[in-house]
């Protein structure tokens, strides 16, 4: 096969959404590809290239060599990259996306399914299409929550807020705020102390109230700026207003279920009395083509 990394070859992509996070997707199951980041950035930029939130490179998991000690139990390792190239270690929107790529490739079939991420398996159910002929829905297990600790705030101009760090796979600073406009227009990345608290650098979501068991969202994505949804953010703001409310089904051992407005849509997120969540939500493709190999290589003409 020709080298994509110096841009000899033309590459063949799919372009989806969940809850209007968007994705470039590559598929490349025998891990033949080796895109930088730079290329990853180009593909990604909505103005000279295909546009996303980020790229789902398709790779089976014995192809490769992060995911590899999980193929005797995923066939498929989804390789997330941001916007800006970085390598991401989840993405929840993404995954369901992905889900749906496969299903559509008829690599999967409606039903249950897992998929092998850097931040570990998850477990995906595909609903069956609905009777007009709607995609049904994808539900992932997305793992279980976890609190680092320690004081966190989160800084716009200037006003501060407390924020409860909360780590999905990857990380989140989230804040409850009084309006959505709190946030600002988000082209900057928040302010986030202490530093040492996320030396990677972090997710951050600004929360509102819409009703009993009902919140909405904005996100800034480390890596890629606002998106219209974050899926591990969504999980993220679900678990951090079930424990402002008191509410923690290890104690209670009932499930708890928030549905959770994103600027796309909107996701259902559960948390189990085992602590799983699992996160239930649309994922659609909506084109396919060939992405010239000038493109890739960076010699496109301005």
């Amino acid at each position: 096969m020709t080298d994509a990394r110096h841009g000899t070859a033309p590459l063949t992509f799919l372009k989806g959404h969940g809850t209007e996070n968007d994705f470039v997707i590559v598929p490349d199951p025998d891990g033949l590809l080796d895109l930088s980041a730079a290329q990853v950035a180009r593909l990604c930029d909505r103005r000279a290239g295909i546009g996303g939130d980020g790229l789902l490179r398709v790779v089976r998991s014995a192809a490769h060599p992060e995911a590899v000690d999980l193929a005797d139990r995923a066939e498929w390792f989804m390789d997330y990259r941001n916007s800006d190239g970085s390598i991401a270690e989840m993405c929840g929107n993404g995954v369901r996306v992905f889900a749906r790529y496969l299903q559509r490739a008829g690599l999967a079939e409606a039903g249950d399914l897992a998929v092998a991420t850097r931040a570990g398996l998850r477990q995906i159910h595909i609903a069956k299409d609905s009777g007009d002929g709607a995609p049904g829905d994808v539900t992932v297990g997305m793992g279980r929550a976890a609190f680092p600790g320690g004081n966190v705030t989160v800084t716009v101009g200037n006003r501060t807020w407390p924020a409860l760090n909360v780590n999905m796979g990857n990380p989140h600073a989230v804040v409850f705020v009084s309006e959505l406009t709190d946030a600002g227009d988000l082209y900057q990345v928040p302010g986030v102390a202490p530093a040492e608290a996320y030396p990677t650098g972090t997710n951050v979501e600004f929360v509102v109230d819409r009703g009993p068991r009902h919140v909405a969202m904005r996100v800034h994505e480390r890596g890629s700026g606002e998106t219209r949804s974050c899926g591990t953010g969504a999980c993220a703001v679900m678990v951090a207003a079930a424990r402002r409310d008191g509410l923690d089904p290890a104690e209670t051992g009932s499930p708890v279920t928030y549905t959770v407005d994103v600027p796309g849509g909107r996701l259902v997120i559960t948390e189990n009395t085992d602590g799983r969540i699992e996160m239930t939500g649309p994922a659609v493709v909506v084109a396919e083509g060939v992405a010239e190999a000038a493109l890739l290589a960076g010699t496109l003409s301005s």
